[in-house]
């Protein structure tokens, strides 16, 4: 059965029918209520579904209050019970420590994320410490170890018997400038080096208990067991002699030698 129009109350046929605002209506018959303009399903705007045109859209106004004595008494009222609510609300929570929250499945699901987030940290963590430092780290520790074997094995290669309880330290002597100064002005002579003189021939036969290198010029380089002939004593840690196997001579300590 067809439907009546919402403005003239005749029956709607299917060709002229427009259907809006949840009511029927002749396309003639649909025009603003004012200005009676024709409207369409694009150009209208439905206020208490009766149909205006943009121009005479009815605009929402609203109402001023006068701040009369009884306004205000009122707007304090309200104020004060406000309070009241917020004070009874912060006394019943105060102690807590926190915040009632509902278990909505949102935050369900937040919740179960963070503690999957928490358990695959917690086993990243737990397999680093079982499996020990990180590569950067793990090569930093080799080469420092393999640093302090290498010193470490360096004197045992040098005394394959034993440590020396107290190894001789010679230090040569500092150089000394003689200047000369002729008026205000002092010019440098070169540098004069002190070296010891080499004793008289004639002395004792010693053997080499460790191998030594030469740290200076005046002195000479041996291995464990070459024999150190023309043996002569300088003071109580050096001795000046000559080494069988190669012919050099010059001073060697005396805790590296025993007497022959």
């Amino acid at each position: 059965m067809n439907p009546n129009c919402a403005r003239c109350g005749k029956i709607v046929y299917p060709t002229e029918k427009v259907n809006c605002l949840d009511k029927f209506w002749h396309k003639a018959c649909f025009h603003c209520e004012t200005c009676k303009m024709t409207l369409n399903m694009k150009n209208y705007k439905g206020y208490e579904k009766k149909p205006y045109c943009n121009a005479h859209y009815p605009k929402q106004s609203f109402t001023m209050v006068a701040d009369t004595p009884e306004n205000l008494r009122l707007k304090q009222q309200s104020e004060l019970q406000s309070q009241v609510r917020y004070k009874e609300e912060f006394e019943k929570n105060k102690g807590k420590g926190f915040s009632v929250v509902a278990d909505t499945p949102e935050l369900q699901r937040i919740k179960k994320t963070q503690d999957q987030i928490s358990n695959i940290k917690y086993h990243e963590e737990f397999e680093k410490s079982r499996m020990g430092p990180s590569g950067g780290e793990a090569l930093e520790t080799e080469r420092r170890d393999s640093q302090d074997n290498s010193s470490y094995r360096r004197p045992q290669e040098q005394q394959p018997h034993h440590i020396p309880t107290s190894a001789p330290v010679y230090q040569q002597p500092q150089q000394q400038q003689v200047t000369q100064s002729y008026g205000g002005y002092k010019e440098p002579a070169a540098p004069v080096s002190i070296q010891r003189g080499a004793p008289g021939g004639g002395g004792k036969r010693y053997r080499a208990v460790y191998d030594y290198s030469a740290a200076d010029e005046d002195e000479v380089s041996f291995q464990d067991g070459d024999t150190i002939v023309n043996v002569q004593q300088i003071d109580d840690g050096w001795m000046y002699g000559t080494v069988e196997r190669t012919g050099d001579t010059g001073m060697l300590p005396a805790n590296y030698v025993e007497a022959i």
